[in-house]
């Protein structure tokens, strides 16, 4: 382009200039010449240290990335014929699961004839998704994966499992 709109270090606008002239600025303050919005008529350029620039943006990325939440899935593998005690001893550990935060992968694993009755595994994770919840929610529905039955609980947005702890301590 033989003409850009620049914009000065400090955020000022030059005005529409030369390119050249725009080039021999950048160059006698020692900075770069970086095109901020090739797509406007004529392109906006601005003067800045580049070098800074990237390092800025990059430290902007970071911070954002250290203050998004990571999500855990955790996995819970069941049968279709789980003995009682078992299944309360899995129960436990999704609601342990679901009460510190993390999503729960719950699945079951069929062998053989198994395979022939899903309403089996579905009326499983059906009750226990029942039986959780007041700690959390189906995020995916009951899915036949191959010989794998899945379902995917999350838990609820505000922790009603240490807030109703902490209110059963002060009473």
């Amino acid at each position: 382009m033989p003409e850009v709109r620049l914009v000065g270090p400090n955020g000022e606008q030059v005005g529409i200039v030369r390119i050249e002239d725009a080039l021999r600025l950048a160059e006698e303050s020692d900075l770069d010449l970086v095109e901020v919005a090739p797509q406007a008529r004529p392109p906006v350029c601005k003067l800045m240290d580049y070098g800074k620039y990237k390092y800025e943006s990059a430290q902007k990325a970071r911070e954002s990335r250290r203050n998004q939440q990571q999500t855990v899935i955790k996995e819970q593998k069941l049968r279709p014929k789980i003995d009682p005690h078992d299944y309360e001893t899995k129960k436990g550990h999704v609601s342990r699961f679901l009460g510190q935060g993390h999503k729960v992968k719950v699945t079951i694993m069929f062998r053989g004839r198994e395979q022939s009755r899903p309403e089996l595994g579905f009326r499983l994770l059906e009750r226990l998704a029942d039986d959780v919840s007041e700690l959390g929610f189906i995020e995916a529905k009951p899915k036949q994966d191959g010989r794998n039955m899945i379902m995917v609980l999350a838990p609820h947005k505000t922790k009603t499992g240490k807030g109703s702890k902490n209110k059963a301590n002060a009473s």
